[in-house]
């Protein structure tokens, strides 16, 4: 495996082709990598995010699968340890679960229960999220149940710029990797990195990213919640609050002191996710600032997300989902206390 990338040949991508460009480049870099997952070959995914990459580097390496979560994850783990780099499709969110049992009491636990010795680099990439009027089981936000299972890194790409370079990190990384993709962003459109990328660089598998600097509050999410919490930051600038927003881009491990140090600033924390907000990131996240930042915070920590519900009929999915208007009301009460 080389150190470094080669720079993208286009300029500007969707996300789900960054993320399609950062697959080819990981599989042209290691012969070990190898892609595996339902309708992935010559249909190239419910997405298209694989799309032309089984012509390029055959079947052996872009596997189409049985309709079997479980044996798809099972057959990674053992890929793995025999020394390939598997990559894993899940079709959608909601179908994770089959494959729950192999991912949580085998590849997150294999390296600690060897003592170190087995290493497992296993990427499960997940299209997550609402937003495209799908039907049941196609728009879940499970980044919580992974999140609370040790030994997994959980990561989400908001830009098409840090989904063309974390899916290489996370292909790189030695740890198990649930790779959760906003699938509806994988339409919008961003610059890709104009330098060589260093896969074995994990930082964005472990480190937030301030998008946009501010002083008055902390807006802080990932994935699919990061344009939203923009255009929130926009239209409080109308109003004279000045908004920063931090993109998360690490679910599990969160960096903490990246919003800390913002918090200290402005005084004030506004955490969205699209999954419901019981029990969720948010609630890590606002249990650690409040540790850290008791003494600089000017009001209550602040959550927007999904409600404590099974995820709606699509009809009523935007009524559920974190908008611009509920992100702008929860900055307006962080002024009122």
């Amino acid at each position: 495996m080389t150190a470094t990338g080669t720079v993208p040949a286009a300029t500007t991508s969707t996300l789900a082709g960054a993320i399609t460009a950062g697959l080819r480049e990981a599989m042209r870099r290691d012969d070990s990598v190898i892609l595996m997952g339902e309708d992935i070959g010559p249909l190239g995914g419910v997405f298209r995010v694989t799309a032309g990459l089984q012509d390029e580097f055959g079947a052996d390496r872009v596997r189409d699968t049985p309709l079997a979560e479980s044996g798809i994850v099972g057959t990674a783990v053992g890929l793995a340890l025999g020394g390939y780099r598997p990559v894993c499709e899940i079709q959608f969110d909601g179908f994770v679960f089959p494959g729950f049992d192999q991912i949580t009491t085998q590849l997150a636990k294999l390296h600690y229960r060897s003592g170190g010795r087995l290493e497992v680099p296993v990427v499960i990439r997940i299209p997550y999220g609402g937003g495209i009027g799908a039907i049941e089981h196609h728009s879940e936000s499970p980044e919580a149940y992974f999140a609370h299972t040790a030994g997994l890194r959980v990561v989400s790409p908001a830009s098409p710029a840090d989904a063309y370079s974390m899916i290489q990190q996370a292909i790189a990384s030695p740890d198990p990797v649930i790779f959760l993709e906003p699938k509806a962003r994988y339409w919008s459109k961003g610059p890709l990195p104009t330098e060589p990328i260093d896969p074995a660089d994990a930082a964005g598998l472990q480190s937030a990213r301030t998008v946009r600097a501010g002083r008055d509050i902390t807006l802080a999410g990932y994935g699919p919640t990061v344009a939203s919490l923009l255009s929130a930051a926009e239209a409080a600038a109308q109003d004279g609050v000045s908004a920063e927003v931090i993109d998360l881009r690490s679910v599990s491990p969160l960096d903490v002191e990246t919003v800390a140090a913002s918090v200290r600033r402005t005084g004030r924390l506004v955490i969205a996710h699209e999954a419901p907000t019981a029990y969720g990131t948010g609630a890590e996240l606002a249990a650690r600032i409040a540790e850290e930042c008791f003494f600089s915070l000017e009001a209550p920590v602040r959550r927007v997300g999904g409600f404590h519900t099974p995820y709606p009929a699509n009809t009523h999915e935007h009524e559920y989902l974190p908008g611009i208007d509920r992100i702008i009301d929860a900055i307006a009460l962080s002024f009122e206390e």
